[in-house]
C-alpha cells in the first residue's frame, strides 16, 4: 500500500551508503595528491582537536557548518580555492566518519570529485605524514 512508512535509516547504514557513492581515499595518496597541486585537503574539525592535535600543513581549515557555503563555487561567501565543480576535495574529520556525510552533502553542490579520508586526521598522523602544532 502506498500509505506504509518506510523504516528510519540508522547512521551506520546511512554511511554505508553514502560511500558507495564515490571511492575514498587513503592517508598517503592524499598526501601525494596535495603536494602535486592535484587534490584540496579540508580539514573540518573542531578548533579544540586542531589545538590538541595539530593540523595538516597547508590543509584549508573550514568548520563543518560552512562547509557548503565555503566550498559552492557558485556561493557568494566562497573561498577562493573553490574554482569550479571540477576541484578533487579531500574532506578531513577526526577519524572518517562525519567527513562522509560532508562529502556526500558536497556531492549534492555538483563536487563530484569530492571524497573523504579514510580514517580522517588520525589516520593521516598515524601514518607518520606531516602534522604541526
Amino acid at each position: 500500500m502506498s500509505g506504509e512508512k518506510q523504516q528510519p535509516v540508522g547512521i551506520d547504514e546511512l554511511l554505508e551508503r553514502v560511500r558507495e557513492g564515490y571511492e575514498r581515499i587513503e592517508p598517503k595518496e592524499a598526501y601525494d595528491a596535495a603536494r602535486a597541486g592535484e587534490a584540496l585537503l579540508v580539514d573540518i574539525r573542531y578548533a579544540a582537536l586542531r589545538e590538541q592535535d595539530g593540523v595538516i600543513p597547508g590543509a584549508l581549515v573550514v568548520e563543518r557548518n560552512e562547509l557548503e557555503w565555503r566550498l559552492d563555487p557558485q556561493g557568494s561567501h566562497r573561498l577562493p580555492e573553490a574554482t569550479g565543480h571540477e576541484v578533487r576535495i579531500v574532506v578531513i574529520c577526526n577519524e572518517g566518519y562525519a567527513s562522509s556525510l560532508a562529502a556526500a552533502s558536497l556531492h549534492q553542490l555538483g563536487l563530484a570529485r569530492a571524497t573523504d579520508l579514510v580514517g580522517g586526521f588520525q589516520a593521516w598522523r598515524a601514518a607518520g605524514l606531516p602534522v604541526t602544532s
